[in-house]
């Protein structure tokens, strides 16, 4: 792909761009000062003195807030004429309609027409210290080719396209490209199996499917193109399979394949975008369930990009020729907002990391946080607690002082790991943003920045919503509790523009999981506790909550206590059925490297401690250690697979697409047989 890197733009790509380009926001970080130099839109809402006034505008005037900033922030082929329609009641949400705009052009060429030769993109190869840096010119250049290529190969605007590829340029070049001719993307993580691939190829009803000959990752090689021969073979519908060549390895081909940089090279360095509708299809992205099916989430054009932007800008206070560094795949909703739209929107520089936390060290984040001067660090708890065992002197051996920000994503950081994150990664200095969102929201939701300067961050908790999410806790009754210090079900009571819009083929189920739970409100089957102070603290999804002799536990309370053990590297907590009880807990454990403890002296102290920060009642019957946890591709951990061996229903698994280590449930379900516990 080298030559495709290198060339220059096209100069009939500036004209287009120059019709449409609104003005560009460039805002400092707000430490103080008028708060137009944080947010330029605030001019328009003079009430506003500072970042309370502005949450407080942005939920009660929402249309005169959105309206304002997509404006200002988006670029518009034709403006919008209304803000919004939407009724989580009847299950309609739509933002900015009469709008047209491509998106395309608003991550490409607006930038390309004020810094062609800024970087985009840094290609953090596999191989350390083999990075690749793509200007904002040659990624415009390369998604124009690959535009006309998949125009000349048959795609339309409202097609699906299957992208089963590594983090490389090619693949947010695939992606762009889909948004530049309206074709639909459905990335799908370059790890699953072709028989999870077929499924969601399949559903998403795709003729083209791009891929690569081989991965890289970890330092072994991935054969991603046999995976895709093995799914397409179930998939009759596929006319064309476009495949690039990440290494010199020639693969056979078949009647379907194309080669991709062949291709492309033929292809004119310009193509004409095209104008697409506010509330036409973007992307499908496929979440997994406990249902057996993964949900093919929709995420329409403008509201999704503008909220990808906005919460880049604000929660990580992202700054012009800052290097945001979001180590998630492309293949997540994270790598989608975090690492392609969101940042590109903004004119940034990011980061696509191809390799693991651990290759081939457990110092490869810091080494390459100082070799490429990240500024802002975004990663995972779990790859977080992985690093943590390894002690601090991976860490201390690079020059991290270019970080500003540090970002938690994927689950609730427990204390420990957040100060580990706080103290040794960030010498203190950097705050840590724990951020809760999902797929379905689009975009991040509760964090504790964007705030006042000066607001106080409290360890492992999202605190504060962002601007436009109006978070609400429910009972199991559907009343709202309106006071603090409770808990119940997290629901946003107001549509935010990031937010899906439904799932693919089947709004039925759209509602029925989202909106019926809790008429009027958003429901997304997370708990969460809100202090006293008015802060969210996630407590984990609902089906992780355990009813102890009528006390609801949360499981990630328990797991925050016995992760604070010093012997313990990760855990996860489950319910399980309790004669007396109702239900009792159970614990899994991962021990921390070279750790002395045996399973009867730790399992004594965790019971001790658990009792101790906890209550009585809260003391697990089963405490049991194991080498490995159940998890997905992207490091969460699989409590409902660990339920179900339990409660003696291994054949009611569910959707198991995302397990990384199948072989790990049967280990789980072995052990349960022998203990009596299930079998």
């Amino acid at each position: 792909m080298a030559w495709l890197l290198t060339r220059a733009c096209c100069p009939r790509a500036f004209p287009w761009a120059s019709r449409c380009l609104c003005g560009l926001v460039s805002a400092r970080s707000w430490s103080q000062g008028p708060l137009t130099a944080y947010m330029p839109e605030a001019a328009s809402f003079p009430e506003a003195q500072d970042h309370q006034g502005l949450y407080k505008t942005s939920v009660e005037q929402g249309d005169a807030f959105w309206g304002a900033l997509a404006r200002s922030r988006l670029s518009w082929i034709t403006p919008f004429h209304s803000v919004q329609d939407c009724d989580l009641r009847q299950g309609r949400a739509a933002w900015f309609l009469g709008g047209q705009l491509n998106v395309a052009v608003n991550c490409l060429d607006r930038h390309v027409h004020v810094a062609p030769d800024k970087v985009a993109l840094i290609w953090e190869k596999d191989e350390p210290g083999e990075e690749v840096r793509v200007t904002y010119r040659s990624l415009l250049e390369l998604t124009c080719r690959l535009s006309n290529t998949l125009k000349r190969q048959g795609v339309k605007p409202g097609d699906r396209v299957t992208i089963y590829m590594p983090p490389c340029p090619l693949a947010v070049a695939s992606m762009l490209a889909c948004a530049r001719i309206g074709a639909v993307h459905a990335v799908v993580f370059a790890g699953f199996s072709a028989e999870s691939l077929a499924d969601r190829i399949r559903d998403a009803q795709s003729e083209t499917v791009i891929t690569v000959n081989q991965g890289l990752r970890g330092g072994k090689v991935v054969e991603l193109k046999k995976t895709v021969d093995q799914a397409v073979k179930q998939c009759p519908g596929v006319k064309r399979v476009l495949v690039s060549m990440r290494t010199d390895s020639q693969l056979p081909m078949t009647a379907l394949d194309v080669l991709l940089e062949e291709e492309m090279k033929k292809e004119d360095a310009y193509c004409e975008p095209v104008a697409m509708d506010s509330e036409d299809m973007l992307f499908l992205l496929y979440t997994s369930g406990s249902t057996g099916k993964p949900k093919g989430l929709v995420h329409s054009q403008a509201g999704y990009l503008l909220f990808a932007a906005l919460t880049h800008k604000y929660v990580f206070d992202y700054q012009d020729r800052d290097v945001f560094g979001c180590v998630a795949d492309i293949g997540w909703i994270t790598g989608h907002s975090y690492v392609v739209y969101g940042p590109l929107c903004n004119g940034g520089t990011t980061v696509l990391f191809e390799s693991t936390p651990v290759h081939p060290n457990p110092g490869r984040y810091w080494e390459t946080v100082e070799r490429l001067k990240i500024n802002q660090f975004y990663g995972a708890p779990t790859a977080i607690r992985l690093l943590l065992r390894y002690g601090d002197e991976w860490v201390k051996k690079y020059d991290r002082s270019s970080l500003k920000v540090l970002g938690s994503v994927g689950e609730p950081i427990n204390k420990e790991a957040w100060e580990w994150y706080f103290r040794v990664v960030g010498e203190t200095r950097c705050p840590v943003v724990d951020t809760w969102w999902q797929t379905e929201t689009g975009g991040i939701c509760i964090s504790p920045r964007p705030s006042n300067p000066g607001d106080e961050i409290l360890p492992g908790m999202a605190m504060r919503p962002f601007f436009g999410i109006s978070p609400s806790v429910l009972d199991d009754k559907g009343n709202v509790l309106l006071e603090n210090n409770v808990s119940g079900a997290l629901c946003i009571s107001q549509a935010w523009p990031g937010m899906a819009r439904t799932i693919y083929k089947d709004h039925k189920r759209f509602v029925e999981t989202y909106l019926a739970p809790y008429p009027g409100f958003f429901f997304t089957g997370d708990g969460v506790y809100r202090t006293s102070e008015g802060y969210y603290q996630l407590t984990g999804r609902l089906d992780d909550i355990i009813n102890i002799s009528g006390h609801r536990l949360g499981t990630a309370e328990v797991e925050d206590v016995v992760n604070h053990h010093v012997a313990v590297a990760e855990s996860a907590v489950i319910g399980y059925p309790h004669e007396i009880k109702g239900e009792g807990a159970y614990v899994f454990i991962v021990l921390k490297k070279d750790s002395k403890y045996t399973e009867e002296t730790l399992a004594a102290e965790l019971q001790e401690l658990i009792s101790k920060k906890i209550a009585k009642y809260a003391v697990p019957e089963y405490i049991q250690v194991t080498h490995r946890l159940p998890k997905t591709r992207s490091g969460k951990i699989m409590r409902r697979v660990l339920r179900k061996i339990v409660e003696n229903k291994a054949g009611e698994l569910g959707d198991l697409t995302t397990l990384d280590d199948r072989e790990a449930v049967h280990k789980f379900h072995n052990w349960a047989c022998t203990n009596q516990i299930s079998c």
